[in-house]
């Protein structure tokens, strides 16, 4: 294996979501359309203003349901940065695969985190909840950069949904509660929980179970690409360095 940094293959992407085609051709689109005055970079940030108007709108929702619209707008808006600045590299081919992947991977865990922190400070999710959520993203995040680097893929979907299929079930439920107009209290035991607290634990387990089974998944092809070693009788002590 080559440790030039420098010389870093890109790790193969692996999407297979299932609006993955209304995407592309979306995407093949914008970037032909896109002036060239307008760099990935400029769209990766784009895309953090995206999370950040999520998470405000969210909060605001304090004060109006109305704000989900507002949420509804930070996710489309990260949608067009976040999905568009690699694509638009490749367009141009000037990708910059370890500056990009460096780039692109911290500012979606930053965007996470205040997406959720958002939804923590909001009526509609109790603060531990959102923070379940948080962890068991990031869970599924770390075992998709140690596949990144250990078997050259990257992972972005796990049962055809990705991130694009995440925003498009969040705007329906910002726009399905907007016209509801209630988030319903429902007691267990002596506990009181919303109806969204419910359907975030629901979303946080399904991130941990999701992240434990491709752990032990991995685990058995991991075993067959760097097997023990056989024990041998006549083994001397070595030197640990």
């Amino acid at each position: 294996m080559n440790k030039n940094t420098t010389q870093k293959e890109e790790a193969a992407r692996i999407t297979e979501s299932f609006l993955r085609g209304i995407e592309k051709k979306s995407l093949n689109f914008f970037v032909r359309v896109l002036p060239v005055e307008i760099t990935p970079d400029h769209l990766t940030g784009i895309g953090m203003v995206g999370s950040f108007i999520v998470g405000l709108g969210y909060y605001l929702c304090s004060y109006g349901y109305g704000f989900l619209w507002l949420a509804s707008l930070g996710f489309l808006i990260n949608w067009f940065g976040d999905s568009l600045d690699g694509s638009l590299a490749r367009f141009r081919k000037i990708e910059r695969p370890i500056y990009g992947f460096f780039v692109d991977h911290n500012v979606d865990s930053i965007s996470i985190l205040v997406i959720g922190l958002g939804l923590g400070f909001s009526p509609f999710m109790h603060m531990t909840v959102a923070l379940l959520i948080i962890i068991g993203y990031f869970m599924l995040a770390i075992s998709t950069y140690i596949n990144s680097y250990l078997r050259g893929f990257f992972k972005i979907t796990y049962s055809k949904i990705g991130p694009t299929e995440i925003r498009f079930f969040a705007i329906l439920g910002n726009t399905t509660l907007f016209f509801i107009h209630r988030n319903p209290i429902i007691r267990i035991l002596s506990f009181k929980v919303t109806f969204f607290d419910l359907l975030g634990i629901f979303v946080a387990i399904l991130l941990i179970f999701g992240y434990f089974l491709f752990f032990f998944k991995d685990m058995k092809v991991i075993r067959k690409l760097d097997p023990p070693h056989p024990p041998r009788k006549d083994q001397k002590e070595g030197s640990i360095e």
